[in-house]
């Protein structure tokens, strides 16, 4: 039998797309083998987002060819839909995009034919036919992602996602609850339901946002389950969300929410509406309907026309927000953006090594504020997914609402046999630092 590797760069929705890649290998006669040394075929699933996303993809394909001459190489992805038709890359004997996920099995007829070249897809596929029934999950036990939309109508004057990934397109609700049904029927415990921005879900299908009737809809379902949303834009958050979440108990009271700054002038800048007052009053607006939610930031530094007083703006808002996670990120000067011709690349290298300063600091003062919003949940009692065990010992790692995987803290957790996947009561007996201890009840 043919096998196949792939390695699945980026976020969660590049996740989605990796493992419909494999689920259309499959199909194709492909079996999945979890090292490339024993691979008849390695796909790169790249990332293409900031410059820093698009070397580690250059980096891993090049190092997959350097260590296994005699597989064949895909890169697939973001990087490859960006710059497919302009590469001159020998190292990959096929480079194939992200707009229609279908044509995979093309790709793979192509290298296995020892023919070279791109698959060339100049439109996007209709949401209602792209495939919802995943035979392969990269995600950790009982965890998976469920993605609503793809591309973003929002063109924020940095972002090159739109440029990737096109428009918003969302998906017909009925086939979002459908496959909600059918991960469920399988065990899935976590539903991560992901998507560029959430609450724009349903303005291209509908004439307007439908995101909070998904999420009832949803959350309506039969089975032992939860919902998790990741990334919702602040400047159009859909307000009814909130008393949703505070009704339904499967909606995690989990808000990740990338306000990416507070100036108004970068903000303007950057093509977004808000401002510190407004974010803030949503923030408090979350809190104030439930005391118990957990709210996720990210802050990007070093956007065109940062300067001492604008970050001074972002350091009092992080700490009038008390944010209980806060990612955050350099700006990526990407061409074909709008703020691409805000400054050449010799300011744009200065402004850079600033940046990183700035983002030292502001991440010194979030450490302090998560240790203090974790602390808040010693002598609480908790449900906890395992997600593995610590060797030797009889600890295991597991995450409680608080955490989403692989962003924030985690929860060490003390137990007889558990297995990764298995969903106990804890309860929580000490923070330390970004991670909770617990005994298991």
């Amino acid at each position: 039998m043919k096998t196949i590797y792939l390695e699945s760069l980026g976020c969660a929705k590049n996740q989605v797309d990796s493992e419909i890649l494999l689920t259309y290998a499959i199909e194709n006669g492909y079996e999945r083998v979890d090292s490339p040394e024993k691979a008849d075929v390695i796909v790169i699933n790249s990332c293409g987002f900031i410059e820093d996303a698009k070397k580690e993809s250059i980096e891993a394909t090049l190092s997959m060819r350097n260590a296994y001459p005699d597989a064949k190489i895909i890169l697939s992805g973001c990087l490859a839909e960006r710059y497919g038709k302009e590469m001159d890359f020998e190292e990959a004997d096929a480079i194939f995009g992200n707009h229609d996920l279908s044509k995979f099995p093309e790709v793979l007829k192509e290298v296995e034919d020892g023919d070279k070249g791109i698959v060339d897809i100049p439109e996007y596929p209709d949401p209602d036919r792209e495939r919802d029934d995943r035979k392969v999950l990269l995600s950790r036990p009982r965890t998976a992602y469920l993605k609503i939309s793809e591309g973003c109508n929002h063109c924020c004057a940095y972002c090159a996602i739109p440029l990737i990934r096109g428009p918003l397109r969302s998906r017909p609700m009925d086939k979002i609850i459908e496959e909600a049904e059918r991960l469920i029927s399988e065990g899935i415990y976590e539903i991560n339901v992901i998507a560029q921005d959430l609450g724009a879900y349903g303005l291209d299908l509908y004439g307007k946002s439908r995101f909070v009737e998904l999420m009832d809809r949803l959350s309506s379902l039969s089975g032992d389950f939860v919902l998790r949303m990741l990334y919702i834009h602040p400047d159009t958050f859909p307000l009814d969300l909130i008393d949703l979440a505070r009704q339904r108990s499967r909606i995690l009271p989990y808000f990740d929410i990338p306000f990416q700054h507070s100036s108004v002038k970068i903000l303007r800048s950057m093509g977004r509406t808000g401002d510190t007052e407004k974010y803030l009053a949503l923030v408090n607006k979350i809190r104030s309907a439930i005391p118990e939610a957990v709210i996720r930031t990210t802050i990007m530094l070093g956007y065109p026309g940062e300067d001492d007083g604008t970050f001074a703006e972002v350091k009092d808002f992080i700490r009038r927000a008390e944010f209980d996670w806060m990612g955050s990120f350099t700006y990526s000067r990407e061409e074909d953006t709008p703020a691409y011709k805000l400054r050449n690349k010799k300011d744009h290298d200065k402004a850079h090594k600033e940046a990183l300063k700035y983002q030292k600091e502001l991440m010194a003062i979030q450490e302090e504020i998560s240790q203090k919003r974790m602390a808040r949940f010693v002598g609480k009692v908790e449900r906890a997914i395992i997600e593995e065990k610590i060797e030797g010992e009889d600890l295991y790692f597991g995450r409680i609402y608080a955490e989403a995987a692989d962003v924030d803290g985690l929860t060490v957790i003390s137990a007889g046999a558990l297995k990764p996947g298995d969903v106990v009561d804890v309860k929580i007996v000490k923070s330390m630092g970004f991670d909770l201890d617990a005994v298991a009840l």
